[in-house]
Parts: C-alpha cells; sequence; structure tokens
C-alpha cells in the first residue's frame, strides 16, 4: 500500500504494509530513532509524534492511517541546526536526565505553547499526564516549560 506523508517538512511517498505502526515506519523507514518504540501499547509516552500539530502516541496507529498528514518527531523541532525554544529551554533547565522521555516532553510542550503562550504550571502538568518520566519528577521540565518566552 501506498501512502504520502509529510515527515519534518519533507514530503514522503513510501510503500508500507498494512499492519506497520507509525512508530515503526519512522525509525525503521525513515532512520528517526528519538521517537520510542518501548512496547508499552502507549503507557508511556516515549513514542509521541505531532500529527498536523496535535500529540499522537505513533505506536497506538497504522502509519496507513498517516496518509496525508504532516508529522513532527523531536528530529524536526531544529530548524538548520539550530535549537528551538523549547529546545534550548530544557538544557537551560536541565530538564534531560536519561532522555528515553524527552523528545515526547519536547512534542507536548511545543504543541502546549503552540495553542497557549503563557501557560500555567497546572496546565504544563496537565498536559504532561501522557508522558511518564522516572528521572526527573517533572520539576526541571516545568521550570523549562515556564521560562519559555511568551513572544513565541
Amino acid at each position: 500500500m501506498f501512502i504520502s506523508l509529510t515527515v519534518n517538512g519533507k514530503l514522503e511517498n513510501l510503500e508500507v504494509e498494512p499492519h506497520l505502526l507509525l512508530v515503526d515506519l519512522l525509525r525503521e523507514k525513515l532512520g528517526l530513532t528519538g521517537t520510542k518504540n518501548p512496547l508499552d501499547f502507549g503507557q508511556t509516552g516515549a513514542c509521541t509524534v505531532l500529527m498536523n500539530g496535535r500529540s499522537v502516541k505513533s505506536s497506538m496507529m497504522l502509519a496507513v492511517q498517516a496518509h496525508g498528514s504532516s508529522i513532527t518527531t523531536v528530529e524536526g523541532l531544529s530548524l538548520d541546526g539550530v535549537l528551538s525554544p523549547v529546545q534550548q529551554s530544557f538544557i537551560d533547565n536541565h530538564a534531560i536526565q536519561c532522555g528515553y522521555c524527552t523528545p515526547a516532553a519536547l512534542l507536548v510542550i511545543t504543541e502546549l505553547l503552540a495553542s497557549k503562550k503563557t501557560p500555567t504550571e497546572q496546565e504544563i502538568r496537565s498536559r504532561l499526564e501522557g508522558v511518564l518520566c522516572r528521572c526527573t519528577g517533572y520539576q526541571n521540565i516545568i521550570a523549562a516549560a515556564l521560562q519559555i518566552s511568551p513572544s513565541l
């Protein structure tokens, strides 16, 4: 089956098996390994990507369901080698420990800031509910999200 989708700004036309998961397409066919596949049925959120600007768990959907969509992975957040403000704030606030949940947290915060320029701590915590972090206790992730300039 042929599908067409835009991944990190690049149009991709691919032949895929009907049962291929989106996470496997991203990791195995496109080499975008920032998206994790923990085989946990989406519980950790490590498989999170943005599809048409909204966070989805790529291990919970088939690649064919993404046909015609625009997908952003963590690799697509930087532009021409320049980190996004969210990525830079994570670095500045030491919001990265093991890095397993980091791509998902970056994408979820990016999604939140696209709709709300100055979210409250509670709004940030609520949005991060689908991303399991065992290292940071979320404190530095929350600090990073709160630090980002409202002018974005």
